[in-house]
Parts: C-alpha cells; sequence; structure tokens
C-alpha cells in the first residue's frame, strides 16, 4: 500500500530517531514510497541521525511528539493537516526497557507495578491516542492504513516461555485495541486499514540486551526488518485489516 512513483502517499512515522523507526523513514525514501514523510520523535535533540537526514532530503518533516501525550498529538496532526494531507500512520514507538530501571521480568517476584504502567502506556495506550489523532486525516485518504509495531512475544496462542510479565501484556493490549479499532474503521464510505505487524527479531537498542537469548533462528538489521516489513504493507488491501502479520507476511496467533 506504499505505492512507489508520483502517485506515493504521505506518511508518518513515529519512534522514528533511531532502529527501525529510522530505517523504515530511509527505507521509504530509497524506494521513493512516499512524497512526504513525517517523522516523529520524543526528543529531536537526542535524533541526530534523523535531523540529518530531514536536512538532506525535503521529503521528511520532523515533528517532536510524546505519544502518550494527547495535547502534544494533536498539536503535532495540527501541523500535519496544515502542510496538506496523511495516508499512512507507521507506529514504531516501543519500550522494553528504560532509564528508570524498568527490564522484563523472568519471574513473578520482579513485577514492578509502575515499570508495568509505563509499559502499557508506550506499547499500548501511546498508539490509541496516535490513531484517535490522526483519524480525521485518515479519513480524508483515498488509501489509509495504519499500521503498529507489536511483538511474536505478545501473542497468547504463541506464548511457549512465559516470564517478560510488562512487555508481553502491553503488545497483546496493542493486539487488542488494534483488533477493536479495525472493526470500528471498517464501517463507513471510507475504511481504514488497521493491522499489526511483528518485525522479527531486530538488533536495535531495544533488543541488544536480550536477542542472544531470544531462541529467535534469525535477527534482523533495522534495514532488513524495514523492508520486509514495507513489502508486507505493499501487499495489504482492505480485506487484510484486523491481522496480525509478521515480517514475512504470515499471520501470527492472536
Amino acid at each position: 500500500m506504499t505505492h512507489r512513483g508520483p502517485d506515493a502517499p504521505t506518511v508518518l512515522v513515529t519512534g522514528a530517531a533511531d532502529g527501525i523507526g529510522l530505517a523504515m523513514v530511509q527505507t521509504l525514501l530509497a524506494r521513493r514510497a512516499a512524497t512526504r514523510i513525517y517523522a516523529s520523535t520524543r526528543k529531536l535533540a537526542r535524533a541526530a541521525a534523523l535531523q540529518e537526514l530531514a536536512r538532506s532530503d525535503a521529503r521528511v518533516r520532523l515533528l517532536e511528539c510524546d505519544l502518550t501525550q494527547p495535547s502534544q498529538l494533536q498539536s503535532a496532526l495540527a501541523c500535519v493537516a496544515a502542510a496538506g494531507s496523511l495516508d499512512h500512520v507507521i507506529n514504531t514507538a516501543g519500550v522494553l526497557h528504560d532509564e528508570q530501571g524498568m527490564r522484563p521480568e523472568r519471574r513473578l517476584a520482579d513485577v514492578d507495578p509502575q515499570a508495568m504502567l509505563r509499559a502499557f502506556s508506550t506499547n499500548a495506550m501511546a498508539a490509541l491516542l496516535l490513531a484517535q489523532a490522526a483519524e480525521p486525516l485518515l479519513r480524508k485518504s483515498k488509501r489509509p492504513l495504519f499500521a503498529s509495531l507489536s511483538a511474536r512475544v505478545g501473542s497468547i496462542g504463541d506464548n511457549r516461555l512465559g516470564g517478560w510479565y510488562s512487555y508481553r501484556a502491553s503488545k497483546a493490549a496493542l493486539n487488542m485495541l488494534l483488533k477493536t479499532l479495525s472493526i470500528e474503521w471498517s464501517r463507513g464510505a471510507q475504511p481504514i486499514t488497521c493491522v499489526a505487524l511483528h518485525p522479527g527479531t531486530v538488533r536495535t537498542g531495544l533488543s541488544a540486551p536480550f536477542v542472544k537469548g531470544s531462541g529467535d533462528a534469525r535477527v534482523f538489521s533495522p534495514a532488513e526488518s524495514a523492508n520486509c516489513l514495507l513489502d508486507v504493507l505493499d501487499s495489504l488491501t482492505p480485506a487484510h485489516t484486523g491481522n496480525f502479520y509478521a515480517w514475512d507476511g504470515q499471520p501470527v496467533p492472536w
């Protein structure tokens, strides 16, 4: 659904400072798969690579926005609206560990209520708030798409190892929110395609401390994952809405 060439869409990529988000912006540019890319991050001052990308390519517009703050989201989307249209939203923001001590829990005794709330806020609620802010613009598009990165560890049906309570539960909550949103958005004159995506095991700051123990046979670079995910998005039609797809296009069990 990225439609390469002169009719390419306008795309908003969140979590674009580094990792998969930055790679997504770079890949969209390389493929000429977007006429304009709004790249959002929580702290632009910490996003040197993204700032350099914006200086070197006029298709990139930068937005500073904390996705958990509705007022900041409304301001950011107002900037997008003032400049024109919006066709696709690709949310790559997420948290697994943080500077405040959040870590994936190995056992029940490790669960910290405040860390769990931060996980739910960033990994689940933020996507819904983003959808809420972007909906008026997406409703005006002829090819609207909302995609958010989830994770296979958020699959209840695929949970064989346990642990990681906060991350698993927050991603499972995200999956339910996206499924519910897809049902609402399938109604009306202009349905909005809404999907969850599993990017694979990717070597980023989020996953770096845990990649060796992931059990995944393959670890992607951010660029490899971004390319695979865009291939999946290219293959989608409105009939695919409300589903959860892995990097290779295969469905992931809820």
